[in-house]
C-alpha cells in the first residue's frame, strides 16, 4: 500500500492450490469469479457516462479517440480500436490504438516497454494528437508509468484524458480528467490481470466505443446499416437488413445495388429511404 492505494489487482487469490483441482474445479471457479465482472462494470457506470459524453462531443467537432495501454491492456484497445472501421463504416484512424512496444507487442511481450513515462507521449505525438482529440489510458493496475506520463503530458497539452483501471483510487485516476475504475477484486491466478481485469476492461471498452458510436449515427434502429461490406456473411447480412428496410424482395437485385452504394445506408439513400 502507498499512501493510502492499494492494488487490489496483484491480492492473494481467494483459492488455493490450484494444481490439485480437477478441471471441472477449476472451470466451476473460473467462472464462480467470471460473474462478479458485470457488476463490477454496472457500478462503474456513473464514471463511464461523462467520459462517453466527452468523447462524442470531440469527434462531432473533428476529433478523434485514442487508447493507450501495455500488455494485456494495449492489446484489448487495439482490438477495440480495429474493430470500429468494418463495423460502424468509419475512417480508419478516428479510433487508434497504441501500445507499449510498438507493433511487436501486439503478439509478443516487449521487455520493460511499459516502464518508459515519456514514450507514451512519444508514441501519441506520431498520430499528432491534439486538443481536439480524447485519449483513454487503459492499465489494471493504474501504475503503468507509460500510461501515467502518456495522460499527464496530454493534460498539460489540454488534451481530455479518461482512464479504465482495476484498482481504486489508482495514479491513473489522478492522470485522468475522467478515470473509470472497475474494481473486480483479486484474480484467481495471483495477479493474472489479463482474467478479471482484462474481461472488465474489454466490456468497457464495447459499452464506450458502441455508446459512441450510436451517439455519431452510426446505427439506425438496432442495426449496422454503415459497416463495411468485407466479406460474404456481411454482404449477407446487408442484403437482409436492406430488403427488410426498403421493401425489396429480389435478393440479387438488393444485393447489386448494394454493392454499387458500398452500404446499407448508402442503398437508402438511393431509394429515398
Amino acid at each position: 500500500m502507498l499512501n493510502g492505494f492499494e492494488k487490489i489487482t496483484e491480492a492473494e487469490s481467494r483459492y488455493r492450490h490450484l494444481e490439485q483441482m480437477s478441471v471441472a474445479e477449476l472451470l466451476h471457479n473460473i467462472n464462480r469469479e467470471d460473474r462478479v465482472v458485470p457488476e463490477a462494470v454496472a457500478r462503474a457506470i456513473p464514471q463511464l457516462e461523462p467520459l462517453v459524453t466527452a468523447i462524442v462531443d470531440k469527434m462531432l467537432m473533428g476529433g478523434r479517440l485514442f487508447y493507450i495501454g501495455a500488455g494485456t491492456s494495449g492489446r484489448l484497445g487495439i482490438v477495440d480500436a480495429s474493430e470500429c472501421p468494418p463495423t460502424y463504416g468509419v475512417p480508419y484512424g478516428l479510433v487508434i490504438g497504441i501500445i507499449a512496444g510498438g507493433e511487436k507487442a501486439i503478439t509478443s511481450a516487449v521487455e520493460f516497454a511499459e516502464d518508459n513515462p515519456d514514450q507514451g507521449w512519444n508514441d501519441l505525438q506520431e498520430h499528432r494528437v491534439s486538443d481536439k482529440d480524447v485519449v483513454i489510458g487503459i492499465a489494471a493496475s493504474g501504475t503503468t508509468p507509460y500510461v501515467i506520463g502518456a495522460l499527464e503530458a496530454c493534460r498539460r497539452a489540454g488534451i481530455v484524458t479518461g482512464s479504465i483501471s482495476c484498482n481504486p483510487q489508482s495514479p491513473v485516476s489522478a492522470a485522468a480528467n475522467y478515470p473509470v475504475e472497475v474494481v473486480v477484486g483479486p484474480e484467481f491466478v495471483t495477479g493474472s490481470t489479463r482474467m478479471k481485469s482484462g474481461t472488465a476492461q474489454k466490456l468497457v471498452l464495447n459499452m464506450i466505443s458502441t455508446s459512441v458510436m450510436i451517439q455519431l449515427g452510426r446505427v439506425e434502429d438496432n442495426r449496422m446499416v454503415n459497416m463495411q461490406l468485407s466479406n460474404e456473411k456481411l454482404v449477407d447480412r446487408g442484403v437482409q437488413m436492406l430488403m427488410l428496410r426498403s421493401g425489396l424482395t429480389d435478393y440479387e437485385k438488393a444485393k447489386a445495388l448494394l454493392l454499387e452504394q458500398g452500404s446499407v445506408r448508402k442503398a437508402l439513400d438511393a431509394l429515398g429511404e
